[in-house]
């Protein structure tokens, strides 16, 4: 599941295999690009941006990418198969002399002028693994509706960006509160822990294939709740337990332990799976 961490690793692989070299193919597969041609041209940079991903390219344009849910970037050599799924998901391909960047299953392709970036990430709040970060500002705009669920809160991007259900489901119960807790139910003291918790995880996990938030990168003992629905909870055994959260517009599991994280929470939630 995309989140801070692994697009900016998305960006740092498609730097590597794109940066400082010509482009000998382009091919945009959403209809309002589809003319667009890029060889020719230099890319300059990859960045990462929350969950966005900016590639600058020779000539002023940028090419914005969303992973969402299922978006991917792969790299391939000269030669090699690709094999990120069928030929229909490919929404765009960028090629150099040495490697081959396909993206598949993009929700969000677009190709717009450098200059005019911020159409696409300047609604964003402080990117906590970009150079803007601001925890100060962060924790003002969580406070800015004090009705709304923490949860909520913290996958708005317009708050803080990068974080997605895995970091907001274990950002809450390293808090000790439910993600349907109101953000001005909660203490001041907890309310200045969640910047500097936030960017303490994202931080640790950059570089990590996998997300470890409870220090133990063994197999399967990575995190605290996400993804363990019935387990036992690893503090007090209780099972934990988990629920949609939002307005059901998309799929956000939200996860959590009733004991561990007493408050508000749905009154009826499955009671099998993950």
């Amino acid at each position: 599941m995309p989140e801070g961490d692994t697009v900016l690793q998305a960006a740092k692989r498609l730097h590597t295999a794109l940066a400082g070299q010509v482009l000998i193919r382009s091919d945009l597969r959403v209809p309002r690009f589809a003319t667009a041609d890029l060889t020719g041209r230099t890319v300059l940079d990859v960045i990462s941006r929350g969950k966005h991903l900016l590639t600058r390219i020779e000539g002023g344009l940028t090419l914005h990418s969303h992973l969402r849910m299922d978006g991917s970037w792969k790299i391939y050599a000269p030669g090699e198969r690709w094999r990120g799924g069928p030929a229909h998901q490919i929404r765009a391909i960028l090629a150099n002399e040495s490697h081959a960047a396909v993206g598949y299953r993009l929700p969000v392709l677009e190709l717009l002028k450098t200059t005019e970036e911020s159409k696409a990430v300047g609604h964003l709040g402080p990117d906590l693994l970009g150079p803007d970060w601001n925890p100060e500002t962060a924790l003002s705009n969580l406070r800015k509706d004090p009705t709304r669920a923490l949860g909520e809160a913290l996958l708005d991007q317009r708050n803080l960006a990068g974080i997605g259900n895995v970091y907001k489901s274990e950002i809450c119960f390293l808090l000790r509160v439910t993600p349907w807790l109101p953000v001005g139910e909660l203490t001041p003291e907890t309310a200045e822990l969640i910047p500097p918790l936030s960017k303490k995880l994202l931080e640790a996990n950059r570089d990590r294939p996998n997300r470890v938030t409870t220090g133990n990168a063994r197999p399967g003992e990575g995190l605290y709740v996400y993804g363990r629905a019935r387990r036992p909870c690893r503090r007090c055994r209780t099972p934990i337990r988990v629920a949609e959260q939002g307005d059901g517009s998309r799929e956000r599991p939200t996860y959590w332990c009733p004991t561990c994280q007493p408050g508000p929470h749905p009154t009826r939630y499955p009671t099998h799976g993950n």
